[in-house]
């Protein structure tokens, strides 16, 4: 029989581990011991691409037939930042005051200790033949560009036509108490940055020159006067949001040549990413000046609509906590953005009020009750 997890200590040995994007930094060996121990069959999958990092990545399962059901996440963390600004060693995973402390506690190794030790507590009480799979994908690549991770092991699964019939996210998705919040879609996001062109002059004399930042202003004006739309049944509405003008002019007489702004849009499901440069390049037409649009896309927004993925795990979230989460889909993107194209996708796990922040931290009780909700997912997934 498998033997018990303690998901809180299991939480501060990930958080030892220094896995900042790309290192793996001995948090994906942990993960595999443990998985090894209760039965899996592992797969390490690293991938690499010219210019960018390689990248480790964990797919382990066990069972093989009947429902698949996939819990996703990162073993990978962003920098720490300044370190002296920290309480704690953002690296040491102290225990202080019912609290676990360090980078990741949050986002998201502590979700994938709640997750673990409910694994082992599921498959105590039911042992292998319980009726299906469970699978977990554990990428080392979601805090950068998701070059080589979560899309290439999907890709690496389909070629061996290896389906996922249920994906559990455990991004960070509560906001103001565990359990508040199911992510059943995300916002698309992207980014832009506008370069207008004038001509440089002298500041008194205006007429001998064309000032780009005048221009700059008119077009940034023509994209937020008006809203994108109002938003849908499960959206918000879509937001545009300046970033940075830049101009780069150290003199205060000179009208300088160029000038640019940057700016991020997440937009809903009545857009996409297509349908948003569009929207931009007609209103920034509409001002006659020599411009350069230049366009990165983050990812498409998406809605797996509520159906049993979502339905099981509102109601384990409610039998653990006495209230019924909300389905949204706020927040930035995550790798549930390449899931859905395979599989029901929702995402659920802890809060995110110190994700990426100095002293980031998560309660001894919610990891707790997050890894006895996880456990209620895996029997209502599996019904005896």
């Amino acid at each position: 029989m498998p033997a018990a997890l303690d998901c809180i200590e299991l939480t501060r040995r990930l958080i030892r581990c220094p896995s900042v994007t790309p290192a793996e930094g001995g948090a994906l060996d942990l993960v595999q011991e443990v998985l090894e121990t209760l039965g899996f069959t592992c797969h390490r999958l690293v991938f690499s691409e010219a210019g960018a990092a390689e990248v480790d990545n964990l797919y382990a399962r066990l069972g093989r037939e009947g429902v698949n059901f996939c819990y996703a996440g990162h073993t990978d963390v962003v920098p720490v930042g300044e370190t002296a600004a920290w309480s704690v060693e953002p690296f040491g995973g102290e225990l202080r005051d019912g609290w676990v402390y360090g980078r990741g506690a949050v986002d998201m190794k502590g979700s994938i200790a709640a997750f673990l030790a409910a694994l082992a507590a599921f498959l105590e009480r039911r042992g292998p033949g319980f009726g299906g799979s469970i699978s977990l994908l554990i990428t080392g690549d979601e805090e950068a560009d998701a070059i080589n991770g979560t899309r290439k092991v999907l890709q690496w699964l389909a070629e061996r036509d290896e389906r996922l019939d249920a994906c559990l996210v455990g991004e960070p998705t509560s906001n103001e108490r565990l359990g508040d919040m199911i992510k059943i879609g995300r916002r698309g996001s992207l980014n832009g940055r506008l370069t207008v062109r004038g001509i440089q002059g002298h500041t008194a004399y205006p007429q001998l020159a064309d000032n780009p930042l005048h221009h700059l202003v008119h077009m940034l004006e023509t994209v937020l006067a008006e809203p994108l739309d109002h938003g849908t049944e499960h959206f918000p509405p879509s937001t545009l949001q300046l970033t940075t003008i830049d101009v780069g002019n150290a003199a205060s007489n000179v009208i300088p040549g160029q000038a640019s702004a940057a700016f991020n849009v997440r937009f809903n499901d009545l857009h996409t990413s297509d349908s948003v440069a569009d929207w931009l390049r007609d209103r920034l037409d509409r001002k006659g000046a020599d411009y350069d649009l230049e366009i990165r896309v983050s990812g498409e927004s998406f809605l797996c609509p509520p159906g049993p993925l979502s339905d099981v795990i509102a109601l384990a979230a409610e039998t653990v906590l006495g209230a019924r989460p909300e389905l949204g889909t706020t927040g930035g993107t995550s790798d549930a953005r390449f899931i859905k194209d395979h599989a029901p996708v929702a995402e659920f796990g802890l809060l995110n009020a110190t994700a990426h922040k100095v002293d980031e931290r998560v309660s001894v009780a919610d990891l707790e009750r997050l890894s006895t909700i996880y456990g209620a997912v895996l029997d209502g997934t599996f019904p005896q």
